[in-house]
């Protein structure tokens, strides 16, 4: 954990990254649980980026984040949890990296409509050995499956969790970071041990 400081006192921070595939809800997800302004790097999506993006499946979407999405949470005076949201694009996905060094643990936003594009992201935690957990985005037109068979789906283990949330609440996405953090705790008690 980096330190930082506020109110004259070292508060200790950490990080956990958003992430998923092109519109899979990660801007709208820091969005809803951020204390702060948010920090979104979007542009507007063009005709440039057809066959690019794969934008058939979200034809209303109008901007899409290029570098990052940036939030904070004040957990305690001297814990502050900061948020970094992934572009989902894969020409974009050369930052993943850098977003990443020092996160604790992943959200990864799936939308069962393009589950093709989470796979992406599963491997690139998968090979880092970052915690992660599936939050299943609920979107109101999506269909909705169980959490077993989108696990059986995405192939995982029964030891990564899979979740539903709406990127849109406040208290789902909170119950998410929750979750992200529990898991990330857990998978650390067998190296303390």
């Amino acid at each position: 954990m980096a330190s930082g400081h506020s109110e004259g006192r070292d508060a200790a921070s950490t990080k956990i990254v958003i992430s998923g595939g092109f519109g899979a809800g990660k801007t709208t997800f820091v969005g809803a649980v951020s204390e702060i302004m948010p920090l979104r790097t979007e542009a507007l999506v063009t005709n440039a980026s057809e066959g690019l993006d794969g934008l058939e499946a979200t034809p209303e979407k109008r901007t899409t984040t290029v570098a990052m999405d940036f939030g904070r949470i004040t957990l305690d005076e001297d814990l502050v949890l900061y948020l970094f949201g992934t572009p989902g694009q894969r020409r974009f996905w050369f930052m993943w990296d850098d977003l990443v060094r020092g996160a604790i643990g992943a959200i990864i936003l799936v939308d069962v409509r393009r589950l093709q594009d989470s796979f992406a992201a599963v491997d690139f935690f998968e090979a880092r050995n970052l915690p992660f957990l599936i939050a299943i985005n609920e979107f109101d037109d999506a269909p909705r499956h169980p959490t077993q068979a989108v696990r059986k789906a995405l192939a995982l283990p029964e030891h990564i969790p899979v979740i539903t949330v709406d990127a849109r609440d406040r208290h789902s996405a909170k119950a998410a970071l929750i979750a992200v953090t529990e898991y990330a705790l857990d998978s650390l008690t067998p190296l303390r041990g």
